[in-house]
C-alpha cells in the first residue's frame, strides 16, 4: 500500500512540475508531463513511444546516445543543446538527466529548461561589450599626444560605465594628453549621456588629459542647463576641425 502511495505522489509531483519532464527507457519515451506537452507542442499520444533522439540535431545524436547510455547508472552532467519541437521550431535548452527505476524497468528522467531568453540576453550583452571595446579602442591618434574618439549610437548605463573604465586606460597606453570627444554621432541625447560626458571630462582631467567636446548640438546644451550642469567647465567646439585649430593643428581637408 505504501509503495502505491509513493508511486502516486511521485507521479503527481512530476506531472505538475513547471518544467518539462521526460521519462524514457531503451530509447523510447514512456512518460511526459503536462509541461512537456506544451513545450514540445504535441500531445502525449504523439510523444510516447517516440525516440528521445528525435528532438536533437543529427550532429548531436552520437554524443546524446552515449550520454543516455551512461545515465542509466549515474546522473549526467548539465548540458546546453539546441533541440526541436514537434512543429519543427528549434529552441535552446538546458538538459539534466538521472537514472530512475519503474518497477523492474531501468529508465532515465530528463529535465528540460528553456534558456532561449537567457541566451538572447547573453548575445545582446556580448555584442554590446564588443561594441564598447571597439569604441573605447577607437581612439584615433592625430599628432603626438593628440587624439580623437568618435562617440557613436546610443549610450545606456552599462555602456557609459564601461566607457568610463576603458577610455582612461586607453589614452594612457597611447600617451594622449589631449583627447577630442566627438559627440556628433550620438543619436539619443538624455541626462545619462550628458552626465557621462561630464564624468569622462572630470576623470580625464584627474589623470592629466585635457578633454575637448565637439559636435555638441543645441539640444544637448539645453539638456545640460536643465539638469544644472555648467558648460563653462568644459571646452566645447562645434566640430573636430575647430578643436584641432584651437590646438594649433591646421586641417585643410
Amino acid at each position: 500500500m505504501s509503495e502505491n502511495i509513493e508511486c502516486i505522489n511521485y507521479k503527481e509531483v512530476i506531472e505538475y512540475a513547471l518544467d518539462p519532464l521526460i521519462v524514457h527507457s531503451q530509447l523510447k519515451i514512456i512518460y511526459v508531463n503536462e509541461a512537456a506537452e506544451k513545450f514540445f507542442r504535441a500531445s502525449r499520444k504523439e510523444l510516447i513511444g517516440a525516440s528521445p533522439l528525435d528532438i536533437f540535431k543529427d550532429t548531436s545524436k552520437p554524443a546524446i546516445t552515449k550520454r543516455i547510455s551512461g545515465a542509466y547508472s549515474e546522473p549526467a552532467e548539465l548540458i546546453e543543446e539546441t533541440i526541436y519541437r514537434m512543429d519543427g521550431t528549434s529552441v535552446e535548452v538546458e538538459l539534466y538527466c538521472h537514472p530512475i527505476k519503474i518497477g523492474e524497468t531501468k529508465a532515465i528522467q530528463t529535465y528540460v529548461k528553456d534558456i532561449t531568453e537567457r541566451k538572447q540576453q547573453e548575445k545582446v550583452q556580448n555584442e554590446m561589450n564588443k561594441q564598447i571595446n571597439e569604441l573605447a579602442s577607437n581612439i584615433v591618434p592625430l599628432l603626438e599626444g593628440i587624439a580623437v574618439l568618435p562617440l557613436l549610437g546610443a549610450i545606456n548605463q552599462d555602456r557609459a560605465q564601461q566607457l568610463l573604465e576603458l577610455v582612461p586606460v586607453n589614452v594612457q597606453e597611447k600617451e594622449v594628453h589631449s583627447l577630442i570627444l566627438d559627440c556628433s554621432g550620438i543619436y539619443k541625447i538624455d541626462t545619462l549621456v550628458i552626465d557621462s560626458l561630464f564624468k569622462m571630462n572630470n576623470l580625464l582631467n584627474l589623470i592629466g588629459v585635457k578633454c575637448f567636446l565637439t559636435g555638441i548640438r543645441p539640444k544637448l546644451a539645453e539638456e545640460a542647463v536643465n539638469i544644472g550642469l555648467n558648460l563653462k567647465n568644459i571646452s566645447t567646439f562645434s566640430n573636430v576641425k575647430d578643436a584641432l585649430s584651437f590646438l594649433g593643428i591646421n586641417n585643410t581637408k
